[in-house]
């Protein structure tokens, strides 16, 4: 395997994107409006069909979607991950490697790919009921120090702290690889969940970045966002709080700044974080000051939220993209 400067690691799953109204949510999907639950395949398959229209598909899961920000912007990333012997895993590996990523997935017999359906409303809020499959199957004992040879940083999805030997496997693995992870806290029920377990990781200098936005921060502090970033921040290299529309606290050392929001007209919030962090990292990564990394990431953000989907058009890309050339 070639070395690449990010690898990205976590859940491999295909996004499958469709259009809702608030009634269609009452009537056909259980659980609450917003935030991320996890239900079968066959469910998946029963919204859909109740849906009836053709959902868009692109490939996802969050760690996918900030390594392919990433090689749009030139940076050589890779993917860890595991998918089912079938379709959408074949469609995953593929999507991947148009991209420009190199797709280091991991094949589960008998196991189905990962799926989301994320359902979008008037509003842009997004619903999303997610089937892990095979994505879920990821273990310690295949994360080695030699899986990230040569990474500037490995970024893993919050939600892999749901298993606990795995991200400490995954923290000792890159610390000996001599890379730094980016840890992206992902959700608020992530952070309730695994509070202890991301603290001592961090207390242990195995965390270089720390990611979160203002509900996670909210949730770690117990209501106070600002209060999160100040205890985050000094143990790892580099911390982020994202704020949406307002832009983003950002530290880094004896560095602190606010980076403003950047205009857009919000169609769909999917994947938006997932730019956001690849803008950053990109800059991180060419060594730009944290300024322009924290404007990087605002565009990649705000680019994301314009579009369907996860998946930013490549024009836009190439346009932030140049503005890290110009920079550099």
């Amino acid at each position: 395997m070639s070395a690449a400067q990010i690898i990205g690691l976590g859940s491999p799953l295909v996004d499958l994107c469709v259009q809702v109204t608030d009634d269609f949510l009452t009537e056909h999907v259980p659980g609450a409006k917003g935030g991320m639950e996890l239900v079968s395949a066959a469910e998946i398959g029963r919204m859909l069909q109740a849906h009836g229209g053709m959902p868009a598909q692109a490939p996802g899961g969050s760690a996918c979607n900030v390594v392919a920000g990433l090689a749009n912007l030139g940076i050589g990333a890779a993917f860890i991950g595991c998918t089912g012997d079938d379709d959408l895993g074949e469609f995953m590996r593929m999507s991947l490697a148009v991209q420009g990523v190199d797709a280091r997935l991991i094949t589960r017999h008998g196991a189905p790919t990962g799926r989301v359906l994320a359902m979008v409303t008037p509003d842009a809020q997004r619903t999303f009921r997610t089937c892990l499959g095979a994505a879920a199957t990821l273990s310690a004992a295949e994360v080695t120090p030699e899986a990230f040879a040569g990474a500037a940083f490995v970024v893993m999805e919050g939600y892999s702290c749901y298993d606990h030997a795995l991200v400490r496997a995954i923290a000792n693995a890159t610390r000996q690889a001599g890379a730094e992870l980016v840890l992206d806290f992902a959700s608020h029920e992530v952070v309730r969940a695994n509070q202890a377990v991301l603290a001592e990781l961090m207390s242990q200098g195995l965390v270089g970045g720390a990611i979160l936005n203002q509900d996670e921060a909210a949730a770690w502090s117990g209501g106070d966002p600002k209060a999160a970033l100040d205890e985050i921040a000094p143990l790892v290299r580099f911390a982020a709080v994202k704020l949406g529309a307002e832009g983003a606290w950002l530290r880094r050392g004896s560095e602190a700044l606010h980076v403003a929001g950047q205009p857009a007209k919000a169609i769909d919030t999917n994947g938006a974080g997932d730019a956001w962090l690849a803008g950053l990292l990109a800059g991180l990564v060419r060594g730009a000051p944290l300024d322009v990394c924290g404007e990087l990431a605002g565009r990649s953000g705000a680019a994301a939220v314009e579009v369907v989907g996860a998946q930013v058009p490549r024009p836009k890309w190439r346009e932030i993209r140049g503005r890290l050339d110009a920079w550099s």
